[in-house]
């Protein structure tokens, strides 16, 4: 099946080489002529595990091809919109303007047999619109990706979700996606509005977990108590479950913080106020997180200033992404405070350096550490969690650590005759 994919960032690019590894042929529609120059190249324009091999293979197979033409598209049995949607500037709604405008390049190419796919997170009732806007077919397939897993999510999903307005374009994307429904992937069919809420629906709920289990944590800290056993205790609750159960700095990044605003905003537009408030105490309980990030960092310090090692700038572990990336805001305001900041990140750091150039970005984690007061670890990469403190010990000025992430063992580092501190855990 020839398939288009309009807007190559980190879903559309995803997504194109996902497809082209199953089989179809794939045309990549972007208008950002580096990321074409990268793409068609064989590279995947950021850090993504598995996605420079499925690009590199799909491209020298013939399979994967990139355009700035929509008219390259104009044979395309489905297309997919995975532009971005961002938070608009002049509110907490989301800003769609890249979806209307690729949805007007596309429409001179398209005809009835085309089937127009959105995959974007946007307000429910988007697609409702963009299908009165194109007089086409429309269908709506929401993505769950997890950045640093993406490729596993997209080739091996745990559901399909599929909203649609007829069977024929239910076959459709059947036939789309027919390896994972041959593998048994769960395929739930559904209407345009509950398929538009499904990837924001998701999101507000993980939000509202990791920000509760933050709250939990605050008061353990505050009292004394151990959050490790108090969420080893609850996740052994089948009601309640172990995953998303880490305390720590918090949840960033492209999607959760944004989504969860668009939905509030979307829900007050439809008239559901005073419920939506809850998620503007969630909103709050996250950035209250890098609030006592910073200042218990400074409490740390002598004098509330010195020299720190920042450990992490991307929002999370294998990602390159530090669109609101908690540990840069936290390395943002240290600096601001007069803090001397070095940071550190194996793959972020030039993504640093472009947004935060007044950040000192280095290229290691000894150079990060050498004479530092403080070292402050706030993504939670799996290099950080192996670092010997012994050895991190004869590089610091100070042996004080702040584990933001709550992956340092505390026994060890402690042991090496660091002063331990942890979010969520007492002195």
């Amino acid at each position: 099946m020839l398939i288009s994919v309009l807007g190559t960032g980190y879903l559309g690019a995803t997504h194109a080489a996902c497809l082209a590894a199953s089989g179809h042929d794939v045309i990549g529609v972007d208008r950002d002529p580096g990321r074409l120059a990268v793409l068609r190249s064989g590279r995947a324009p950021f850090h993504e595990a598995g996605l420079d091999e499925l690009v590199r293979d799909g491209v020298a197979s013939g399979r994967l091809r990139f355009t700035d033409d929509p008219a390259d598209v104009a044979d395309a049995e489905v297309h997919f919109l995975c532009v971005g949607t961002p938070q608009a500037d002049d509110g907490d709604g989301a800003d769609l303007s890249a979806l209307w405008s690729a949805a007007d390049a596309l429409a001179p190419y398209l005809d009835d047999r085309a089937l127009v796919v959105g995959k974007s997170t946007v307000p429910v009732g988007t697609a409702a619109r963009l299908r009165d806007r194109l007089g086409a077919r429309v269908a709506w397939n929401p993505e769950f990706l997890r950045e640093g897993r993406a490729v596993r999510d997209t080739l091996s999903p745990d559901r399909l979700v599929l909203g649609v307005e007829s069977d024929d374009d239910h076959r459709t994307l059947l036939l789309v996606y027919a390896d994972l429904v041959a593998a048994g992937v769960p395929v739930i069919r559904t209407d345009l509005p509950t398929a538009e809420l499904a990837k924001v629906s998701a999101n507000a709920m993980l939000a509202a977990r990791i920000s509760t289990v933050n709250l939990l944590a605050e008061v353990c800290e505050a009292s004394g108590a151990d959050v490790g056993d108090l969420t080893t205790i609850l996740g052994a609750d089948p009601r309640i479950g172990r995953d998303f159960l880490a305390p720590g700095l918090g949840y960033g990044g492209g999607c959760l913080p944004k989504d969860t605003r668009a939905f509030v905003a979307r829900a007050r537009e439809l008239g559901v106020v005073e419920s939506a408030g809850l998620f503007d105490a969630v909103d709050r309980v996250n950035l209250r997180q890098r609030s006592r990030t910073v200042e218990l960092a400074r409490s740390l310090l002598p004098g509330g200033t010195g020299t720190v090692a920042v450990l992490g700038g991307a929002f999370k572990a294998e990602s390159d992404d530090v669109r609101d990336s908690p540990a840069l805001d936290v390395a943002v305001r240290l600096h601001r405070a007069g803090a001397a900041v070095r940071l550190h990140d194996p793959y972020a750091g030039a993504n640093v350096r472009r947004e935060r150039p007044e950040l000192t970005v280095v290229d290691d984690v000894a150079s990060a550490c050498r004479g530092a007061d403080l070292v402050l670890v706030l993504t939670e990469w799996p290099q950080f969690a192996a670092l010997d403190p012994h050895e991190v010990g004869e590089l610091v000025s100070r042996r004080t650590v702040l584990d933001a992430r709550l992956v340092l063992d505390p026994e060890k580092w402690v042991g090496a005759g660091w002063d331990f501190r942890a979010l969520g855990r007492s002195a």
